[in-house]
């Protein structure tokens, strides 16, 4: 299986308020989360059997809070830093998409374990005491860090992101957030960030109050002359973010594969395709779109008519977490133009 192919198997709010009651409200916010944790702290999070797609409920028990993370992917060690939590931070895999600026100067001095899918043995060659991340990566193959029940047996902790399983919605960031600043005790910082986040949400929301619903399609492609639709009927945290901007994926209840032919027929307002440039070597977004622009059988189509064709990286796209939020504020400003 190809690397792409594993990709996809796997501001302030704009009401106006006082200076003093936006500043009790944020106190508020704060303070209610800003719980200190006792150990042995348990969490409710998740497993799933070697090679299946069902996640059940699965207790995680933490004697302190852990010193020696291991993140599965650069998305989930990004919102450790915002955490403040660099130096609990081991080793991070899958480090490749669009970084957060944000925090990119105390990424860049994080332990870099490659820009592909890292193994179980890579994973432990960090030594950790927790590993956490996409919960598609928890997996014994050689792309993934090890089974959730694996790695509890070797008496490693696990922590999957809520927004990774399924029924996942973009809420779900909140809720990993809330959970890692009870794991790390640390509450405060944990509330900010999730405050920042709910106020960047309340900002995007207003912007598309008067809008009305539009669909579209997402096409998975590292090729410009091969048209690839991902339907992401599993996808729950996907097709929530989009919602969010009021985008409806017109392919969310389809079974099957979708063809060019059905694309073509159903024929949605707007094409997402996916920006690769970040990632040496590979196709941009600008090439994927010019590609469909030119492809004569796409002709018919209103989203190309209308040149309603745009590009999100993948980790805003498929990075299970905050970093979504970019991606949808950059579409918002796109489409706007």
């Amino acid at each position: 299986m190809n690397k792409w192919g594993k990709m996809i198997g796997l501001g302030l709010v704009l009401v106006t308020l006082s200076a003093c009651s936006s500043g009790d409200s944020e106190t508020t916010a704060a303070s209610s989360s800003a719980v200190e944790s006792t150990y042995p702290l348990t969490i409710s999070n998740y497993a799933k059997a070697e090679g299946g797609s069902e996640w059940s409920a699965k207790d995680q028990t933490f004697t302190e809070a852990p010193k020696k993370v291991l993140a599965n992917s650069q998305p989930a060690a990004e919102l450790l830093l915002h955490l403040g939590l660099k130096d609990r931070i081991a080793g991070v895999g899958a480090t490749f998409g669009a970084a957060d600026e944000s925090v990119a100067a105390e990424y860049a001095e994080l332990n870099n374990l490659g820009s592909d899918y890292i193994s179980k043995e890579t994973a432990l060659s960090v030594d950790p005491d927790m590993i956490y991340g996409r919960g598609g990566l928890f997996d014994n193959q050689d792309w993934g860090v090890g089974t959730v029940d694996s790695l509890n047996e070797m008496g490693i902790p696990t922590y999957v992101q809520e927004t990774s399983v399924t029924g996942a919605t973009f809420d779900s960031v909140y809720k990993d957030i809330e959970n890692l600043g009870k794991i790390f005790d640390v509450p405060e910082a944990a509330a900010a960030f999730e405050q920042e986040l709910k106020d960047r949400q309340a900002v995007l929301e207003d912007k598309v109050a008067d809008k009305d619903v539009q669909t579209f399609a997402h096409l998975f492609m590292s090729d410009p002359s091969e048209v690839s639709v991902y339907a992401a009927q599993d996808e729950s945290f996907f097709n929530s973010n989009f919602e969010m901007i009021k985008l409806d994926n017109v392919f969310k209840d389809y079974s099957g594969e979708v063809s060019v032919e059905t694309l073509i027929e159903t024929d949605p307002d707007i094409l997402i395709v996916g920006d690769w440039s970040t990632i040496e070597g590979s196709v941009s977004g600008d090439e994927i779109i010019k590609g469909l622009y030119e492809n004569e059988k796409l002709s018919s189509m209103k989203a190309i008519k209308n040149k309603q064709v745009y590009a999100l990286d993948y980790n805003y796209l498929f990075g299970y977490g905050y970093q979504a939020l970019t991606g949808l504020e950059q579409l918002v400003d796109e489409m706007a133009q």
